[in-house]
């Protein structure tokens, strides 16, 4: 899915992720639901504050597969790329700077690449869900 690179592109986002998750069996009230939907959240987040191109949208791609979903969300600001973070690292008073440690704490794995044949990045997690319905 293609989205302005907007904070309300990022709404947009993260409600269209958590529908897609309930029609794939991880109902909204969910953990599981709720876990992705905040990582969704995130990641389109930093799409929109650190790799807006003026005029350029922001993609998410989501994939289920063995219990296990795939979020990645790319970019097309190649010059800026995420850093691992410790869990609390950041200033407690700033408005910002805890997007990659949340994403940290709540997903399984998450990294980043070079968007292959275009400008710019993708930022992925993944989040274990068990089975779909299972929640």
């Amino acid at each position: 899915m293609r989205f302005s690179s907007t904070p309300r592109g990022a709404r947009l986002a993260r409600r269209l992720a958590a529908h897609r998750l309930d029609a794939w069996g991880l109902p909204y009230d969910s953990a599981a639901n709720e876990t992705v939907v905040a990582v969704v959240g995130e990641l389109a987040a930093n799409a929109v504050t650190h790799g807006r191109v003026p005029g350029r949208d922001f993609h998410l791609l989501l994939r289920l597969a063995r219990g296990v979903v795939r979020v990645e969300v790319g970019d097309t600001r190649t010059e800026r790329v995420p850093e691992p973070r410790e869990v609390g690292a950041a200033d407690p008073l700033a408005e910002s700077g805890r997007g990659l440690a949340i994403v940290e704490g709540l997903a399984d794995r998450w990294g980043w690449h070079p968007r292959p044949g275009a400008p710019g990045k993708t930022v992925w997690a993944e989040c274990a869900v068990g089975p779909p319905g299972g929640g």
